[in-house]
C-alpha cells in the first residue's frame, strides 16, 4: 500500500490547478489551457462535476486524450449521478486508456444538487459506506490494469475522513482553512493522500481582491456542510454571514500577490497536506486564468520541480 500511495503522490506533484471555469469553455479550449498548466509546472488539473455541468468520465476523457501528459482528477464526480458500477468500471476504463493519470474523486454532494437529480439525500457517511462496499464487489471483464484508479473521497467532518482513510486512498477536502488539513491529517494519520484544494485570488488590488473572494465565498457559506464544517473550527455565526467575514476569507479564499498565496499553498503541506490544487478565481467566473497560473507557478518553482 505504502508503494501505491508513493506512486500517486508522485504523478500528482505537490501543487496541481483546480478550475470550475474549464467547463465553461469547448473542447479545445479545454485540452490548450490543461496543456498550458502542464506547461507551466502543474502536473495535475482537477475539475468539478456539478449540476449542469459536463459529465465527469466523459469530461475526464476528452482531456486525458488531449493533454498526453497531464494528470486528470475529479473534485468530485457525485455518488448519486451513476450506480457503484458504472462509477468503478468508468474509472476502470480510464485507468487502463491512461495508466497512472487518473484520479477519481467521489463525494455526496450535497442535498439540494441531490434532489434537483430526483433522488433523496441519505445520511452521508453511512451511504457512502454502503457505495463503497457495492464498488469493491464489482466485478470488471476489461483487460488487466496496471493498477486499480486511485479513489479518494470529498471529506470534511471526521467521520467521513476516518472512512476515507479506512476504504480508500485518501480525502479530497474544499473549502478550508489551513487548521482544517492539520485536523485532517491528524484524524486520518500519516499514511492516507490528503489532497487539498485551495481557492486563492492573485490580486493585489485589496478592495477588488475581496470583492472576488467574497463573492466565490457565498455560495459556499449558504452550504450546510461547508458552514458546518468552518463551525466546527471554531468559527462564529458572524463569520458565515454576508458572504464572510475578512478573517474567514482571508483563511479561506487568501488574497495578494504570488509570495502570499505560495505561503498558503506551503502552510497547507506543513500541515500535513501531500498535494495542494490550487483553484485561482478573478472577477469573472469563466476566466481560466491561464496568465495567473503561469505567473503563480513561478513562485511555486521549487515545488513544482
Amino acid at each position: 500500500m505504502t508503494d501505491r500511495l508513493d506512486s500517486i503522490r508522485s504523478a500528482l506533484g505537490r501543487v496541481g490547478a483546480w478550475s470550475f471555469a474549464l467547463q465553461t469553455q469547448t473542447a479545445a479550449t479545454e485540452v490548450a489551457t490543461v496543456s498550458a498548466y502542464r506547461t507551466a509546472g502543474f502536473r495535475t488539473t482537477w475539475f468539478p462535476e456539478s449540476i449542469g455541468s459536463k459529465e465527469a468520465f466523459s469530461h475526464a476523457g476528452l482531456l486525458l486524450a488531449g493533454a498526453p501528459d497531464v494528470v486528470i482528477a475529479t473534485g468530485i464526480a457525485s455518488i448519486y449521478a451513476r450506480d457503484p458500477m458504472a462509477m468503478i468500471n468508468g474509472a476502470r476504463t480510464l485507468a487502463e486508456a491512461y495508466p497512472g493519470r487518473f484520479v477519481l474523486g467521489i463525494g455526496v454532494s450535497h442535498a439540494p444538487a441531490v434532489t434537483t437529480r430526483g433522488s433523496t439525500y441519505q445520511k452521508p457517511v453511512t451511504h457512502m459506506r454502503e457505495y463503497l462496499d457495492a464498488m469493491a464487489a464489482v466485478t470488471y471483464s476489461g483487460p488487466a490494469l496496471v493498477q486499480e484508479p486511485p479513489i479518494v473521497l470529498a471529506a470534511l467532518g471526521p467521520r467521513m475522513l476516518e472512512l476515507a482513510a479506512e476504504r480508500t486512498d485518501g480525502a479530497h477536502p474544499y473549502f478550508v482553512p489551513v487548521e482544517h488539513t492539520a485536523f485532517a491529517r491528524r484524524v486520518m494519520g500519516p499514511d492516507a493522500l490528503l489532497l487539498t484544494e485551495v481557492a486563492a485570488v492573485l490580486d493585489t488590488d485589496a478592495t477588488r481582491g475581496r470583492e472576488t473572494a467574497r463573492a466565490f465565498a457565498t455560495r459556499y457559506l449558504g452550504s450546510a456542510n461547508y458552514a458546518n464544517n468552518l463551525r466546527r473550527l471554531g468559527y462564529a455565526e458572524a463569520d458565515l454571514v454576508d458572504g464572510g467575514s475578512d478573517r474567514l476569507l482571508d483563511d479561506v479564499v487568501p488574497q495578494g500577490d504570488v509570495d502570499h498565496i505560495v505561503n498558503v499553498v506551503r502552510g497547507h503541506l506543513d500541515a500535513g497536506a501531500d498535494h495542494v490544487c490550487v483553484q485561482l478565481r478573478t472577477p469573472d467566473p469563466t476566466d481560466v486564468a491561464v496568465s495567473a497560473y503561469q505567473e503563480l507557478a513561478a513562485g511555486l518553482a521549487e515545488l513544482l520541480g
